[in-house]
């Protein structure tokens, strides 16, 4: 099976930890996967190298990273011809998972999520065939006085960690497993000899 793509924009580093450890289950179901900074890899590879392509930004302020913003402006009609996953990396996710809050302050929490993956879409005028909202994390010791001041006000508003003596990771690492193997499942049957030959067959007959 040809190798998955995983592109990702990152800014104190956790997306990047996210993407990795993507990329790292890719592999051990037997599945290679093509990890990228769009940072320093503005240019998509020739597509037809992949069976897939996986994007990660990280919010902040209430927008994805620029970085990728351009990079799909830059890459849409390539995207849209392949199956592709958007991972969308916010502190918003973490009240929407977050366990024993009430419902509406759940459905509050992924009404923002929702509208920041709209945003990104009406941004970049593509939408993922797939979006996965995930919990990010919070790098006090990596944040200047400024950004630590402004990151711990949204954190509040958030429900996250506020005590900026160090750090705070929400990411869930078990879902992220199992969207890696879904990813799997769904493009598997569309890289099997069956279902090559099945279009080909299809082909002639048109």
């Amino acid at each position: 099976m040809k190798p998955i793509a995983v592109y990702y924009a990152t800014r104190e580093g956790q997306t990047q930890r996210i993407a990795e450890h993507i990329a790292k289950r890719l592999k051990s179901l037997g599945l290679a996967g093509d990890l990228r900074n769009v940072r320093f890899c503005p240019s998509l590879d020739n597509l037809s190298r992949y069976s897939a392509v996986i994007l990660a930004a990280s919010v902040h302020i209430g927008r994805h990273q620029r970085e990728m913003v351009r990079f799909v402006r830059a890459h849409r009609e390539q995207l849209d011809r392949v199956p592709t996953w958007f991972f969308s990396v916010s502190l918003s996710q973490v009240g929407a998972q977050r366990a024993g809050d009430p419902a509406e302050k759940h459905a509050q929490f992924a009404a923002d999520v929702e509208r920041m993956i709209i945003q990104f879409c009406k941004e970049t005028a593509w939408r993922p065939k797939h979006s996965v909202p995930v919990a990010g994390a919070l790098r006090y010791s990596r944040y200047n006085f400024i950004v630590r001041f402004i990151m711990k006000r949204i954190a509040a508003a958030q429900g996250a960690g506020t005590d900026t003596s160090h750090d705070y990771e929400y990411t869930d690492w078990a879902m992220l497993n199992r969207s890696a193997d879904d990813i799997i499942k769904e493009i598997k049957p569309l890289s099997s000899p069956l279902a090559s030959r099945s279009c080909r067959s299809n082909d002639k007959e048109i």
